[in-house]
């Protein structure tokens, strides 16, 4: 039986994926346990400090199929580390007695560290490649929409004409940062941890460091200038990194929600049989990507905020803080992915319907180009005076139910600066798009660099 959306049968998929299940897992933490165990064996032959036989012996049984996990579960609840019951069972495997040299000069947490590097190395590069997707299908929507007009909305209120295309760069924009971001993490992040009981190798004498050295080349990590055990950054770092990619993501998703709202109507979710429907409203096509990823977001918000907490660690070895990390930092790489996921299904199938965001540039008998004719008779009388007689008319408009159109070609002190078909071309939502284009082509040609 399952107790969490992460791992519910049912709700799995939704909620996670199973690349990122697969890292986290019982059996892929063993695996990089093992991996970093049989990594420092190889070393430590190499630099004569354990036999050769016994690093062949122990790296041919560093394979999890041969842990057996229902004993490891008794030893971690009876030791309160996983690590130890895995050295435990590895020595027994070996033969001959050569077993004794494994886990040689290393702790406990320099193994979970360096495993838990391997598992972020690994899951961020899940990340990267459904950040890249993303970032695709989002220029394709500003290349597509680049001069199609919408109407901006400012307090949920019409402000001013956009373009879609436009609006869809401003989401890329964040895309690009969010890529760049997660190269410069990289170097930072991928540094593996090997210092033995408080961190300065006194365990391995004058060859500690080239042991760490080649344990950390061996599995493809940078190496620490000294021990992080009780400096948790580069935890807090990858945890804050999916914090703000995933946020992105929760903006993107409540626009969608907006946009998608039968009275709005401007984009939908892709569609397919079935899926958003209602149990009770067979004319209902709920955007449940954007639903599912705004119910993750806050989540992820909140167990960002835990692995804040965990940096907060006492001494050389922490008592408590750390194991924060065992709990939440899967469960925040699993929601992301699933966020992930949704963003690009609802993206790569994003319906847009021009049509729909015409009408709604329409509905309010031309006052969303208010500022146009504001700006328009500013040259002409003073931006102040332009700005009180328009708002003026702006109120009659909507207090009276009359066409704002109509009522700027009325009024004598505007007909006189401006004729009838002056004012239709500053009413024209499409002659006020600003430099909608040129920003699409600016963020659009980022995507490449």
């Amino acid at each position: 039986m399952t107790a969490t959306m992460i791992d519910s049968v049912v709700f799995r998929d939704i909620f996670s994926t199973s690349a990122m299940r697969d890292i986290f897992s019982d059996v892929g933490r063993v695996q990089y346990y093992l991996d970093v165990e049989a990594a420092l064996a190889k070393v430590q032959s190499e630099l004569g400090i354990i036999p050769n036989e016994a690093a062949e012996e122990i790296c041919k049984h560093c394979d999890a199929k041969e842990i057996d996990l229902i004993k490891l579960k008794t030893q971690t609840e009876l030791i309160g580390y996983p690590v130890l019951g895995v050295v435990q069972q590895l020595v027994s495997l070996c033969g001959g007695g050569l077993g004794q040299w494994c886990h040689w000069g290393a702790t406990t947490q320099d193994i979970t560290d360096t495993a838990t590097v391997l598992q972020m190395k690994a899951a961020l590069g899940i990340v990267e490649s459904e950040v890249e997707a993303i970032t695709e299908a989002l220029a394709s929507l500003a290349e597509r929409f680049k001069d199609t007009p919408m109407v901006a909305r400012s307090n949920l209120q019409q402000a001013v004409p956009i373009t879609f295309g436009y609006k869809a760069a401003v989401w890329l924009a964040g895309f690009h940062r969010h890529r760049s971001r997660l190269k410069e993490i990289e170097a930072r992040v991928f540094v593996g941890e090997f210092g033995g009981a408080a961190g300065n190798l006194s365990s391995l004498g004058h060859k500690g460091l080239q042991v760490q050295a080649g344990v950390m080349s061996e599995l493809g990590l940078g190496a620490p200038c000294i021990a992080w055990h009780t400096m948790r950054d580069r935890i807090a770092e990858v945890a804050c990194l999916l914090g703000l990619i995933t946020g992105s993501l929760g903006k993107i998703a409540l626009d969608i929600k907006l946009m998608a709202q039968t009275e709005v109507g401007e984009v939908a979710e892709p569609f397919s049989a079935g899926r958003g429907s209602s149990s009770t409203m067979p004319q209902k096509h709920n955007p449940i990507s954007s639903v599912f990823i705004s119910a993750t977001v806050p989540v992820i918000r909140q167990q960002v905020a835990s692995l804040l907490e965990a940096m907060v660690e006492d001494h050389e070895r922490a008592t408590g803080p750390w194991e924060i990390e065992w709990i939440v930092l899967p469960e925040i790489f699993c929601l992301s992915a699933s966020a992930l996921g949704q963003a690009r299904y609802a993206l790569e199938g994003l319906q847009v319907f021009p049509e729909k965001m015409m009408r709604n540039l329409k509905m309010t008998g031309g006052l969303v180009s208010s500022e146009a004719v504001m700006m328009g008779l500013g040259a002409k009388m003073g931006r102040e005076y332009a700005h009180d007689l328009v708002y003026k008319i702006c109120c009659q408009a909507i207090d009276g139910g009359r066409p704002f159109s109509e009522l700027l070609k009325e009024n004598s002190e505007i007909s006189s600066v401006f004729s009838a078909k002056e004012l239709d071309a500053l009413l024209d939502p499409c002659n006020y798009l600003g430099l909608c284009g040129e920003m699409v082509e600016q963020t659009l040609a980022m995507c490449d660099k």
